[in-house]
């Protein structure tokens, strides 16, 4: 009967699990960089009428007289 290989056996696994790791960081970074751009354009698109909302102010009407 044939003696089985732990040694590679074990590489297997930590070479499982530094690819599974190195996955779970990449999909993380990706996931912040996705939200830190759509918050820059949503600042940007947005402008002064998120920031009324936000502070509860209503937004300034144009004058009737001009």
């Amino acid at each position: 009967m044939a003696k089985t290989n732990f040694q590679f056996e074990k590489r297997q696994r930590e070479l499982a699990k530094k690819q599974k790791k190195e996955e779970k960081l990449r999909r993380k970074q990706e996931g912040t960089d996705r939200d830190e751009t759509e918050d820059a354009a949503g600042d940007v698109e947005g402008g002064a009428a998120n920031g009324a909302a936000k502070t509860g102010a209503a937004p300034a009407a144009p004058a009737a007289g001009s």
